[in-house]
């Protein structure tokens, strides 16, 4: 297992980035950074939702093992195991 995240994006989804190679391995980052740059360009960005790399459209693999002792990353709106338990 590779320590560095990688994204995939699904050939279904090509047409809706342009910029990125369907069926690729890469690095989710370099993926993301990749999206973000062409929204900034584009004249009207397109609407794909509140992730920047949804699960519909990408496969994820890799990515560092954590210990009992890591905080766990949540994506943004989504509730923190911390505030999973707070009422």
């Amino acid at each position: 297992m590779t320590i560095v995240r990688e994204a995939r994006l699904r050939p279904e989804f090509a047409h809706l980035y342009p910029e990125l190679p369907p069926g690729r391995w890469m690095p989710a980052s370099e993926v993301g950074a990749t999206i973000l740059v062409s929204q900034l360009k584009a004249v009207r960005p397109p609407m794909l939702g509140e992730r920047l790399l949804p699960e519909e459209h990408f496969d994820f693999r890799g990515g560092g093992a954590r210990g009992p002792q890591a905080e766990l990353r949540t994506r943004f709106g989504e509730a923190g195991p911390a505030s999973a338990h707070q009422h």
